[in-house]
């Protein structure tokens, strides 16, 4: 799986060395140099490794925090890091309140920030980004993502169906395209594919 990363910083030449940086590691880098691109970006992306991001964008001062939150709320649940040349206490305090994972000062060194991104992406996840990430890139419908959410909230069909306002056969036509889709047979065997555990 590749590991997309959203890069988010307005200053052309730091985000430029940051992306040359990012991609010699392996790192699918997408862009972005204001709140707005970001959101769109992310809206775009099948899934996201790991969010990295300056806190003043451009004339927004908090934007990066401000994102943060906007990014929850369409349903990003990748680690974001913050980087900031002003770590003031009101901006990590506001960062980690919205859900940031960690909070990187400038200057850092490259190294440094490729030991935070290591360090959030490997920090348990929790059910939702397993999720996010076991559908990400399989190329379902909006449909077959939310039929195969349920499933894996544990509704049979004919729950789905009703739910739905669907027939059960329908449900069960949708649910064997989310199947071949993913490379599965059963349940049994999605449930295993998103929680290999």
């Amino acid at each position: 799986m590749s590991r997309a990363l959203l890069l988010v910083e307005d200053d052309p030449d730091a985000r430029t060395s940051l992306e040359r940086t990012l991609t010699r590691e392996g790192y699918t880098c997408i862009v972005a140099a204001s709140v707005e691109e970001a959101l769109d970006a992310a809206r775009k992306a099948p899934f996201l490794h790991v969010v990295v991001t300056d806190v003043v964008l451009g004339a927004d001062d908090r934007g990066g925090v401000r994102l943060i939150g906007l990014l929850r709320a369409a349903g990003v649940s990748a680690p974001i890091i913050l980087i900031t040349a002003f770590a003031a206490l009101d901006n990590v305090k506001r960062g980690l309140n919205e859900g940031a994972s960690y909070l990187l000062e400038k200057p850092f060194r490259a190294a440094e920030l490729l030991d935070v991104i290591r360090r959030v992406s490997a920090e348990p996840r929790d059910v939702g980004y397993l999720v996010d990430r076991a559908l990400a890139g399989a190329g379902l419908t909006e449909k077959e993502q939310a039929i195969a959410r349920l499933v894996l909230k544990g509704l049979t069909s004919a729950e789905i169906a009703r739910l739905e306002s669907n027939s059960d056969k329908t449900i069960r036509q949708h649910l064997t395209r989310v199947y071949q889709k993913l490379g599965v047979s059963s349940r049994a065997e999605l449930f295993h594919h998103v929680f290999p555990w």
